[in-house]
C-alpha cells in the first residue's frame, strides 16, 4: 500500500523517515514557509493545518499526516493567487518585522473562530514574536490598515509597507536555509562537557566508521591563527583570543569537533562516537573572583592578542576622572550609593545561527567559496574568512538572504568559519544550523553587569558628583567585551552634568559561555543603575524626579563629557530630550496619582520614569557604499550592502531614493547583503541602517538626480538643467518630455551610464534620546505586577516611516520588558546553561506585553539623512529603570537586581513586612 499526504492540494507519496517530524518532511519537499524556530513546539513558527486544525509541525509526527490534508502558509492563498483575508490583513497592517514568525501567526489566526478572536492572549499562547511587541500583530488580526501608497516623490515620512511584505505573508520570502542545494552535507558539533580543560587525545576512528560520515574536524585540522568572532570595521577593536577549534576548551558548550555526514542523524551519531581524553583545569565563573591574584588564568596570551591584563583575566578596562569626586561628595548634601546587577539575556532571534556553503564559479570562471549565512555583517565576515584561510577577497562570496532576527547576536562569525573549513576540505556543500538549545550555549548572550554607583547632590537637586564602577562578565572569550564595556560608561554618564565624575570599568574573562553584542550594547545595563540612582537622589532631596532630571541633563549644543574618554566626532546635532520629558509629564498629569478604577483593592500603585541618550552609530567609522542607477525599462536599481532582518532599512532606502528621484517606490528595485553584487558595507548593527547606509543611498540618489537632469537638458537641447524636472516615468524640460526609457537608450548610444555612487563613513555622529514611563500595580500577597500604562517618547529626528519606526520602539520595549521581568540565562556552579529551551527560558508573549503609547518628538537632525536619527537600539535602554522606579514608588523598596521576577518581588515585600 502506498503512503500518501496531500500538501496544499498536491499528493505526496514519499514515506517519512522513522521519527521524522512533519516540519522537516514539509521543508524537504520545498515548503519553506514552515519555519524552524524552537524544535519543541514552543514558538509556533512551524504551525500548519492538518485537516483544518492548527498544529505545531515540529512535534507532530509526519506519519500521523498519512491520508490527511496538510496546508502550509503557501497554500492559504486562492488558486488564482488572491491572498487569503488573513494574509491581506497582515500585509495591510504590516503585522511583522523580520517575518520569521509570520507564517505561524497567519496559520494560527486563519483557524480562529469568532469566540477565539475575542481572547487573543489565549489564542496566541502558542506563538512567539521577538520583533514586533505584538501591537502590529493585534492590529493585523483586527483589520487595522497602516500601510500607504504615497504619490511619486512623497514617500519619506509615510507608512510605506515593507517591499518584501507580499513574500513574507505568502511564505515565499527566502531566509538562510530556504533553498535546495544539491548534494548537501550536514554538520553537527561535539561540544565540551567541561568548563576548562586541555584535550590530551582525541580519537575519531569510530566516528568515521559511521555510515554516511564524510569528515571529522578537530583542532589538528584548524588553522593556528587567532581571531575574534566579533565583527567590527576595525578588527583591532576586539581581542584575538579564539581559535577555530582549540586544544583548550574554556566553557561548557565550546565546540571540540565537527562531523560532516549525509544526514544530521549520521552526523550526530558521529559526534557520539568521538572519544576525547581531557585534562581538567581549574575554572572560575565569577568575574570578581577571576580578577583576584591566584585565580585560574583563562587566556595566557601575549600582547599581540590585545588583552589588557591576561594574568588577571581582564580583557579590557577603562579608568578616568574629571575633577575630583571626593570634593564633589564633600559638597553634596545627599550622597547615595548602591550596587546593581543585570543578568544574561539571550537574543532569542527565531532564526537560529547557521550557514550553508559551497563552491561555485564566478564570472571569471575561477572557483570560489560561497557562504550563505544568517549574518548582520556579510562584508566583515568575508574579510575575516579570507584572513583566517589566507584567501583573496575575490575568492570568497558571502551573502545573506532575509535574516530572521538579529538584535546584535549575528554581529559575530561563529558558524561560517567551521562550515567554510569543511567545504574547503570536501569540495561539497555543507550546512550547519544551530538547534534552539545550541543557541543558548553555543552562541552569545547579553553581558551580565555588576554596577556600583555613588552619586551626590545638593539639597536643591543639583548633582555634584557621579562615580561608577562596572564589572562586565565577557565569558570565556572577549568578542565585543572591551567595546561593550567602553560604550556602557559613555552616554550613560555623559547625559548628566556633574562637575566631578569618575569611572572604573572592567571586562573580565570567566569560564562561562561568551557574551556578545546585544541591543543597547552595554548602555542598558548601566542606564538601569544610573537612572535608579537619580530617582533615589531625587527622593532624598525632596525634588520631583522629573524636575531633578531637567536640572541635571545635558542641554542642546553642550559638550558631552564622560570620564571614560571623549568621542570627538559625537555631537548633539538635534535635541529632543526636553520634549521627551514633557511627554512623561503629560502622562503623569493624566495619571493624577490616584489608584484608579483599574486597580484591584489592596494592590500597591506606582509610577516611574527612565531616560537615556545613545550615539546614532558606532565610533571609529562605520562605512557604507551605495549605487543607484537607471535601468533599461525606465526603473531604478539600488545596490547597498546592509542586511535586512526586520530593521526596515530596505523600506527606508527605497523611500529616500523615491524622494530624490521623484518616483514611486514600486519603480525601484534593491540589491543588498551580497558581497558579489554590492560595494562595501560595515554591517547592519549599531543602528546604522538608516543613518549610515541610508545616507550613502541618499548621496547616490541625489547625485543621480543631478546626472539625469544634466543629461536630459543636453539631450533635449535645453538651456540649462534648471529648466528640467524629474517625474515618475520621464524628465520634463521646458515643455518637452523624454521618457526614462528613451533617456536610458540615448545614454547608452552615447556610451554613458546613468548611475551614481554614494558613500558615508559614519562620522560625525549625533545622539538620540528616549524616555519611558510606566504606571503599574503590585499585589503584595503574591508579587504579581500589572502594567497599567506604558508611554514611550522617542527622539528619532525626522521619522522616515512612522509605522515602521513605531514598530521598532514597540519591539524594543517588549524585549526590554522580557529582560526586566523574567528572561534569565541561568548557569549552574560549573557555568553550564540550565535554561536551554524556550519553555525554561521565558520570553514575552502576547499576554505579557502592554500596548505602549509611542510619541515621536519634533526634531530634525543636522547629520542624519533628511534629518533622521537611529531608533533600533535606543528604546530598550530606559525600560528597566522606568519599571524599577515605578516599582519603588509602589512598594517603597529599591530593587537592584534584574530580572524583577514575581517571587523576588514577593520575597522583598514579605521581608519588609508589606506582604
Amino acid at each position: 500500500m502506498s503512503y500518501g499526504i496531500h500538501i496544499n492540494g498536491r499528493p505526496f507519496e514519499d514515506e517519512p523517515r522513522a521519527g521524522q517530524c512533519l516540519r522537516t518532511y514539509l521543508r524537504e519537499r520545498g515548503w519553506f514557509g514552515v519555519k524552524k524556530g524552537c524544535d519543541a513546539g514552543d514558538c509556533g513558527a512551524c504551525t500548519v493545518h492538518v485537516d483544518g486544525e492548527p498544529v505545531h509541525s515540529c512535534i507532530y509526527p509526519a506519519v500521523r499526516a498519512e491520508g490527511r490534508a496538510v496546508t502550509t502558509v503557501e497554500g492559504l492563498a486562492g488558486e488564482d493567487g488572491e491572498l487569503h483575508p488573513v494574509q491581506q490583513k497582515f500585509l495591510d497592517a504590516q503585522g511583522f518585522q523580520c517575518g520569521f514568525c509570520t507564517a505561524g501567526y497567519l496559520m494560527t489566526t486563519a483557524a480562529l473562530d469568532a469566540e477565539q478572536l475575542t481572547d487573543l492572549p489565549r489564542a496566541f499562547k502558542g506563538n512567539i514574536c521577538r520583533c514586533t511587541g505584538y501591537r502590529a500583530i493585534e492590529d493585523a488580526v483586527r483589520g487595522v490598515r497602516h500601510t500607504e501608497e504615497p504619490d511619486a516623490g512623497r514617500a519619506v515620512g509615510r507608512n510605506l509597507g515593507a517591499p518584501a511584505g507580499p513574500q513574507v505573508v505568502t511564505g515565499t520570502a527566502r531566509y538562510t536555509f530556504d533553498l535546495d542545494v544539491p548534494g548537501l552535507l550536514h554538520m553537527k558539533l561535539l561540544r565540551s562537557p567541561h568548563p576548562h580543560a586541555r584535550i590530551v587525545a582525541i580519537d575519531t576512528a569510530a566516528a568515521l566508521r559511521v555510515p554516511g560520515v564524510h569528515l571529522v574536524l578537530t583542532h589538528h585540522d584548524a588553522p593556528e591563527r587567532l581571531y575574534s568572532t566579533a565583527r567590527h570595521e576595525h578588527p583591532t577593536e576586539d581581542p584575538d583570543d579564539t581559535r577555530l577549534l582549540d586544544e583548550t576548551v574554556r566553557y561548557i558548550g565550546q565546540r571540540v569537533a565537527a562531523v560532516v555526514a549525509d544526514s544530521e542523524a549520521a552526523a550526530e551519531e558521529g559526534c557520539r562516537r568521538i572519544e576525547v581524553t581531557y585534562e581538567q583545569l581549574p575554572y572560575v565563573t565569577d568575574p570578581e573572583e577571576a580578577m583576584t591574584p591566584g585565580a585560574p588564568v583563562i587566556h595566557d596570551k601575549g600582547p599581540e592578542s590585545r588583552i589588557a591584563r591576561p594574568e588577571n583575566n581582564v580583557v579590557g578596562e577603562v579608568h578616568g576622572e574629571i575633577g575630583s569626586v571626593e570634593e564633589g561628595f564633600a559638597e553634596a548634601d545627599v550622597v547615595y550609593e548602591e550596587t546593581f546587577r543585570t543578568q544574561r539575556v539571550q537574543h532569542a532571534s527565531l532564526e537560529t545561527h547557521g550557514a550553508v556553503a559551497w563552491y561555485e564559479r564566478g564570472e571569471d570562471a575561477e572557483e570560489r567559496l560561497t557562504v550563505r549565512s544568517s549574518t548582520q555583517t556579510p562584508f566583515l565576515t568575508r574579510r575575516a574568512l579570507c584572513a583566517l584561510f589566507d584567501l583573496e577577497l575575490k575568492q570568497v562570496r558571502v551573502l545573506a538572504g532575509r535574516v530572521g532576527g538579529g538584535f546584535g547576536g549575528k554581529q559575530e562569525m561563529i558558524v561560517e568559519d567551521i562550515v567554510a573549513l569543511a567545504v574547503m576540505r570536501l569540495r561539497r556543500p555543507v550546512k550547519l544550523e544551530y538547534t534552539r538549545a545550541e543557541q543558548f550555549y553555543g552562541a552569545t548572550t547579553r553581558h551580565p553587569f555588576t554596577i556600583g554607583v555613588r552619586a551626590g547632590a545638593r539639597s536643591d537637586g543639583t548633582l555634584t558628583a557621579l562615580q561608577v564602577r562596572v564589572v562586565s562578565d565577557t565569558g570565556a572569550y572577549g568578542n565585543h567585551g572591551p567595546a561593550v564595556m567602553f560604550h556602557s560608561v559613555g552616554e550613560s554618564m555623559a547625559v548628566y552634568r556633574a562637575p566631578h565624575k569618575k569611572v572604573n570599568a572592567y571586562s573580565v574573562y570567566t569560564n562561562s559561555p561568551p557574551s556578545g553584542a546585544f541591543r543597547g550594547y552595554g548602555l542598558g545595563q548601566v542606564v538601569f543603575a544610573v537612572e535608579s540612582v537619580m530617582d533615589e537622589l531625587a527622593r532624598r532631596t525632596g525634588v520631583d524626579p522629573l524636575v531633578f532630571r531637567e536640572l541635571n541633563i545635558i542641554g542642546p549644543g553642550e559638550h558631552m563629557i564622560s570620564p571614560g574618554g571623549e568621542e570627538e566626532d559625537l555631537e548633539i546635532a538635534s535635541y529632543g530630550l526636553d520634549q521627551c520629558l514633557q511627554v512623561v509629564r503629560d502622562a503623569i498629569e493624566e495619571y493624577g496619582g490616584g489608584p484608579g478604577d483599574d486597580v484591584p483593592e489592596g494592590w500597591l500603585v506606582g509610577q516611574g520614569t527612565g531616560m537615556s541618550m545613545i550615539a546614532t552609530g558606532p565610533p571609529g567609522g562605520h562605512f557604507a557604499d551605495a549605487t543607484v542607477k537607471l535601468l533599461q525599462d525606465g526603473t531604478y536599481d539600488i545596490a547597498v550592502g546592509t542586511a535586512e532582518f526586520g530593521n526596515g532599512t530596505t523600506t527606508v532606502h527605497k523611500q529616500i531614493t523615491a524622494g530624490a528621484l521623484s518616483t514611486t517606490v514600486d519603480r525601484i528595485a534593491i540589491r543588498q547583503s551580497d558581497t558579489d553584487v554590492v560595494r562595501h558595507d560595515t554591517g547592519a548593527f549599531g543602528s546604522a541602517g538608516t543613518v549610515v547606509a541610508g545616507k550613502a543611498v541618499m548621496k547616490a540618489a541625489d547625485a543621480l538626480a543631478v546626472h539625469l537632469l544634466d543629461f536630459a537638458a543636453e539631450y533635449l537641447g535645453a538651456a540649462a538643467a534648471g529648466e528640467c524636472r524629474l517625474a515618475a516615468y520621464a524628465v520634463e524640460c521646458a515643455g518637452r518630455v523624454v521618457s526614462l526609457k528613451e533617456l536610458f537608450q540615448a545614454a547608452r548610444a552615447a556610451g554613458r551610464e546613468l548611475s551614481a555612487d554614494g558613500h558615508w563613513g559614519g562620522s560625525p555622529r549625533s545622539v538620540a534620546f528616549n524616555a519611558q514611563w510606566f504606571r503599574l500595580a503590585v499585589d503584595p500577597g503574591t508579587g504579581e505586577i500589572r502594567i497599567l500604562r506604558s508611554v514611550h517618547a522617542a527622539d528619532a529626528g525626522k521619522v522616515m516611516n512612522p509605522m515602521q519606526c513605531r514598530g521598532q520602539v514597540e519591539g524594543g520595549v517588549a524585549q526590554a520588558l522580557g529582560a526586566t521581568l523574567f528572561e534569565n540565562v541561568r548557569l549552574d556552579e560549573r557555568g553550564q546553561v540550565t535554561t536551554a529551551a524556550f519553555r525554561r527560558y521565558r520570553l514575552p508573549q502576547y499576554a505579557d506585553v502592554p500596548r505602549t503609547e509611542v510619541h515621536f518628538m519634533e526634531t530634525s537632525d543636522a547629520i542624519g539623512p533628511l534629518g533622521a536619527k537611529s531608533m533600533s537600539e535606543s528604546p530598550f535602554n530606559p525600560v528597566a529603570p522606568a519599571f524599577a522606579n515605578a516599582l519603588r514608588d509602589a512598594t517603597g523598596i529599591r530593587f537592584t537586581e534584574l530580572p524583577l521576577t514575581r517571587d523576588r518581588v514577593w520575597l522583598a515585600l514579605h521581608e519588609a513586612g508589606k506582604g
